[in-house]
């Protein structure tokens, strides 16, 4: 290659041996905010954040096996404190277990995020603008706070994917077999695969609330946004149906485009089950939400659909064994879900839908998602014809047989998971009273567990769904769409009151629909606490089964309840991915209303929220590793949680020590001072038996050092009177939350005041109605609680 120089300028006159490598060109970024001390934190970064939270609250394991079975040096027995042959002890096995189940959960999350951004580029560019309208300037809070990126368009997404991607692999290589010994090293890799998971969901919302113009922060959004149908009743099946399953919108999204374009909305059905059916609604107005997941297996069996279009997650792995019972074609969307069919995305959409209506496959593959609406929507008019003749609920006869067929082995009843009283339900009905079999249809979780076990083959999922068949035909009730994040002037009226206890705190229903007793209790959890103007905000799952019960003038609880992140209000965010709008709203409590920095800031937020925030999560109904994700990502950031009884099956809770009095110590960020605080909240992951006993659990991890004491006389009052109203007796801890007598609430001041002194030997002063010995400390207003020194503005 020769050089020449002219006028102070190389030039280069032979090219042939020269290659010229040029890295990603990364636009310099505005200083909108100082870059706070933990921007993109590594495995290490934040340890010591978690070692915090986890000397307080302490991983409590309930093994589901004491054996590992991961190496080929195993099996491994672990009991008794037994080392397995790599070294490891049990209680590192399980936090490693429950690693393993936290990075499946944030993966999927991850994989469905990265997924959607590519399909969005491809369909709508790299410079799709994230801007959220009016009310929300913070648009992108756990990306802020995380990442120290303020992301202008989708394609800025690339480097926070990039990013969660490498920890990912990160996290994974901590699992191999002899490495990784501790399980409080293991948890707090557990807390930041949550942390990654809470951004991931944060991201795919922020990609497609911006590519499909989803409610956000324009007029007409927020509070306002309108309601649609929920139900198995809501579907017409009148016209063609169209079932989408699953998590990822596109595929919906272009169904619904090709109906509006091709003028058949009024001639097919789209419903959905799941979160695909939340955020199709959020998309195409007029679709419906069949179900939620716990309702799968029972939706197919019924034959409603004419066609069934699955992508990711949460869909049954026999899902096209149903479809071809029922005789519907089945169009696979996703390549993480791909059921053994052959990929047709290419072939000509005349001959796919001649095939799939023919019978000649049971389904296809189509992987570009601006191709299924044809062929589902034209698929689906033609197999309403040849199905209409078809019968797949039971006849009367069918039933009387197979109630009369049972045997009441009870072999069901054992492999079922809520332990269902199937044959006795039988027995019942075979004597002409169908009711307890009817009953049963909402209690089931719907796995299908019964049928693999009994002995006379008898069909049991049918047999309930006949018997309730008259109640679901009438199945119809309403539900808001997706709201999407939640507005920063909400935040600005609600933060002083959310911080001070006057609203008594943020009630977030998540997760699944594996209850142990039916969506009744989906339902009681939201009206309780909205009645008690805590603010409810609602996703997936639960989102849609409390909007099936109605009050006695026919109302839902989305129709006696506002919207608005404001006490009362019942809001229903959106998909899984929405959640972590609650972790935003959080979020922004901390950095609008009380100014705390936020960019690459993490540890201040998540103290502040742990120490200030009163809010807690319930999944009631978890199931999936997903929802083991989701509440360690809450965990992290400071939230409590709360689960239902088969939540154990994790194997992992946080519990506190109250009786410790270490373990409550914190910092006045005023002065540097030690101050031992009420243990509030007393324990960040939890499961309960009953909702009974989980109602009081969720107001008590509502409580916060930084309560007033009217704030706390409010949260006393909830605590309280749950407690009696559920459990029938005073919560044996309660005294621990007094600080002051004012801390009591007014109308049962004298009466628990006479308690604390009678049952915990407290000196009372009764002519000034003053507590003289007793709490852990006097209500301070000017108490500014931090666990972190470095916050500290004074001097210790």
């Amino acid at each position: 290659m020769e050089e020449l120089k002219k006028g102070g300028i190389f030039t280069i006159s032979d090219m042939s041996n020269v290659r010229i490598n040029i890295g990603e060109v990364v636009e310099e970024e505005e200083e909108w905010e100082p870059m706070g001390p933990h921007p993109m934190p590594r495995i290490a970064t934040l340890r010591d954040w978690d070692f915090k939270i986890l000397n307080r609250y302490k991983p409590f394991y309930a093994p589901v096996c004491d054996m590992c079975c991961l190496c080929t040096y195993g099996k491994c027995d672990l009991t008794g404190n037994k080392k397995g042959a790599c070294g490891i002890r049990m209680d590192a096995q399980q936090a490693r277990i429950v690693l393993l189940a936290c990075l499946v959960g944030c993966s999927a999350h991850c994989g469905h995020g990265r997924h959607l951004l590519h399909d969005m580029i491809n369909k709508f560019g790299r410079d799709v603008p994230i801007d959220f309208g009016p009310e929300v300037d913070i648009e992108a809070p756990l990306t802020r706070l995380v990442c120290g990126i303020k992301p202008k368009t989708i394609g800025d997404y690339d480097r926070v994917f990039s990013y969660i991607e490498e920890q990912i692999v990160q996290l994974a290589d901590a699992l191999h077999t002899g490495q990784e010994g501790s399980y409080m090293d293991f948890e707090s890799k557990a807390l930041h695969m949550g942390m990654l998971d809470s951004l991931n969901k944060e991201a795919a919302d922020v990609i497609q609330i911006a590519c499909y113009k989803l409610p956000s922060g324009f007029p007409g959004d927020g509070p306002d946004v309108p309601l649609v149908d929920v139900g198995i009743g809501t579907i017409n099946t009148n016209n063609a149906v169209i079932i989408v399953i699953g998590h990822n919108v596109p595929p919906a999204a272009d169904i619904g485009v090709y109906l509006t374009e091709n003028g058949l909305d009024d001639k097919v059905e789209l419903g959905g089950i799941c979160c695909t059916s939340i955020d199709t609604t959020r998309v195409y107005h007029k679709a419906k939400i069949v179900s939620a997941l716990g309702r799968q297996l029972r939706v197919l069996r019924a034959g409603i659909a004419d066609v069934v279009v699955t992508d990711e997650q949460c869909i049954r792995a026999d899902v096209l064994e149903l479809c071809q019972r029922v005789h519907s074609p089945m169009i696979a969307t996703n390549d993480k879900a791909m059921h053994g069919l052959v990929d047709r995305t290419d072939d000509d959409p005349d001959k796919i839908v001649d095939d799939l209506v023919s019978g000649r496959v049971p389904g296809v593959i189509i992987l570009e998602p601006d191709q299924v609406g044809e062929v589902a929507v034209r698929t689906a008019l033609e197999m309403d014809k040849k199905r209409r003749s078809l019968k797949f609920i039971l006849s009367d006869d069918e039933f009387n047989y197979y109630v009369n067929d049972c045997i009441l082995c009870g072999g069901c009843t054992l492999a079922c998971p809520n332990g269902l009283p199937i044959g006795e339900a039988n027995k019942s009905a075979a004597a002409g009273n169908i009711k307890p079999l009817a009953d049963l249809f909402d209690i089931c979780v719907g796995c299908g567990r019964c049928e693999q076990v009994c002995k006379k083959h008898i069909p049991i999922v049918d047999v309930m769904t006949k018997a309730a068949y008259p109640q679901l035909k009438e199945e119809k009730g309403r539900m808001r769409i997706g709201r999407g994040p939640i507005w920063d002037s909400e935040i600005r009226k609600v933060g002083a009151p959310l911080v001070l206890g006057t609203i008594p705190g943020i009630i977030a229903p998540i997760g699944c629909g594996n209850y142990p007793n039916g969506t009744e209790d989906a339902w009681l959890i939201v009206k309780e606490f909205a009645e008690r103007n805590y603010i409810v905000t609602l996703t997936g799952c639960m989102a849609i089964d409390c909007a099936l019960w109605k009050d006695k003038d026919g109302k839902t609880i989305y129709e006696t309840h506002h919207g608005g992140f404001g006490g009362g209000g019942v809001l229903n965010i959106g998909s899984c991915v929405s959640n972590a709008h609650i972790h935003d709203a959080a979020i922004k409590v901390a950095s609008i209303f009380a100014g705390r920095p936020l960019r690459g800031n993490y540890e201040e937020i998540a103290d502040y929220i742990l120490s200030r925030v009163g809010a807690c999560g319930v999944a009631w109904g978890a199931m999936s590793q997903k929802a083991a994700s989701i509440a360690t990502g809450f965990n992290r950031l400071g939230v409590p949680a709360v689960v239902g009884p088969h939540g154990v099956k994790y194997r992992r809770a946080f519990m506190s020590r109250p009786d410790i009095k270490e373990d409550w110590k914190l910092i006045d960020a005023s002065d540097g001072s030690d101050v031992y605080v009420e243990p509030g909240p007393q324990d960040l992951l939890v499961a309960c038996e009953t909702v009974e006993e989980a109602l009081p659990m969720m107001a008590k991890l509502c409580f916060r050092p930084s309560d007033t004491d009217r704030g706390r006389s409010i949260k006393l009052t909830h605590y309280i009177d749950l407690s009696q109203k559920y459990l029938s007796t005073y919560p044996p801890d309660w005294h621990l939350f007094v600080r002051v007598a004012s801390d009591l609430p007014l109308a049962t001041r004298d009466v628990l005041l006479k308690k604390l002194e009678d049952e915990q030997d407290w000196k009372i002063d009764w002519k000034k109605k003053k507590i003289e010995a007793g709490p852990i400390r006097g209500y301070n207003p000017s108490f500014n609680p931090t666990n972190l020194e470095r916050l500290i503005r004074g001097k210790k």
